[in-house]
């Protein structure tokens, strides 16, 4: 079966096609980078507007990628939350309508479980069950995933999520929308020794984060250094991107690999957007390789949001039998706030 994919929960407009047996056939994304960067973050009426202007010609792209028509579409999947409410409408009303045109059914997929599973379109790929860390601009969660539905929270970000611990950092040291990847660009050219910043929970018992202060001692510390003689210099704003990026690896790395100690497994999956980031894969590579483990990232261009983790996660669910293929009703709606563990199979209770 042919699973058609839409994306729309923040700010890419994603679109794919999947097989339930040979995998990914072809996906397409736009980003809204440019257009936010104006504003520096995400203006949520600019995002939706956008994903109507991009959603159905990324579709025709995908199809004409892929060689397919519609006749040849078995189900439609599309991301239900969580993110904003007026983006998440646009894939799901276009995903909705073209499952009730072609008499199909549609799947609402969780956008964690997308990235969450999205490791599995990589080769090798992880086998079941694994530990998860999910690190985004919104979220920060450690998950022992048994089987596709069947997901345990381990820990979570208190506060502050790791992205959004970069974003904001790269905020107070001036840098460009979006953030994330900018401090860790200017990071390559900074002593991350330079500065001794706190790594919050590092030595707690639990598997929780927490990364507010971090951001509250990196401003400290900038107010400080811009009161000297001559203000801050260039190498030192480059050593403070690269101190706080260190400290955050340092506690994801750390609790990830507590994680593993905790459950006595030997394979981590990262997914999400900071997933990208280069060296949080060389430490826990490195991490990993001394334990004799295994590490599994998605490949680059499947780290930030994109229709491929979508349809991916609607084809598993259906080679699950998770999906009633049969229910062809099409009321819907969207959830802006959604919790993991309540899209888990029945049965299971985390």
């Amino acid at each position: 079966m042919i699973i058609l994919g839409f994306e729309s929960s923040c700010d890419e407009t994603g679109v794919a096609a999947v097989c339930t047996e040979r995998g990914l056939l072809a996906h397409a994304l736009h980003s809204q980078i440019a257009m936010h960067r104006e504003y520096g973050g995400v203006v949520p009426e600019l995002a939706s507007r956008d994903h109507i202007r991009r959603v159905l010609p990324l579709t025709t792209e995908v199809l004409q990628k892929a060689n397919l028509s519609f006749d040849d579409i078995g189900a439609v999947a599309y991301t239900a939350g969580p993110g904003l409410a007026g983006a998440l409408l646009v894939g799901a009303s276009v995903a909705q309508s073209f499952a009730w045109a072609r008499g199909l059914p549609a799947i609402a997929i969780h956008h964690l479980e997308g990235h969450l599973l999205s490791p599995l379109l990589a080769s090798p790929r992880p086998q079941f069950p694994f530990i998860a860390l999910l690190v985004s601009g919104g979220h920060t969660q450690l998950m022992r995933v048994n089987a596709v539905g069947d997901y345990e929270l381990l820990g979570e970000t208190l506060d502050d999520a790791a992205g959004e611990a970069f974003d904001k950092t790269a905020k107070l040291l001036g840098l460009d929308y979006p953030g994330g990847p900018e401090l860790s660009r200017l990071a390559q050219t900074g002593n991350s020794a330079g500065y001794d910043l706190p790594r919050p929970k590092l030595h707690s018992h639990d598997l929780d984060f927490s990364f507010s202060g971090l951001k509250t001692a990196v401003l400290t510390r900038l107010r400080q250094l811009e009161r000297e003689p001559g203000g801050l210099t260039p190498q030192q704003r480059a050593d403070l991107a690269a101190a706080t990026e260190a400290a955050i690896v340092d506690v994801l790395a750390a609790k990830a690999i507590k994680a593993l100690k905790q459950t006595g497994l030997s394979r981590l999956v990262v997914a999400g957007g900071v997933g990208a980031n280069r060296r949080l894969r060389e430490k826990l590579s490195q991490a990993l390789a001394a334990r004799h483990g295994q590490v599994f990232f998605p490949p680059l261009d499947l780290c930030t949001d994109n229709g491929a983790m979508i349809a991916f996660a609607g084809a598993l669910r259906v080679k699950a039998g998770l999906v009633d293929l049969s229910d062809t009703g099409h009321a819907f709606t969207v959830k802006p706030r959604w919790d993991l563990q309540d899209v888990c199979r029945p049965g299971v209770h985390p």
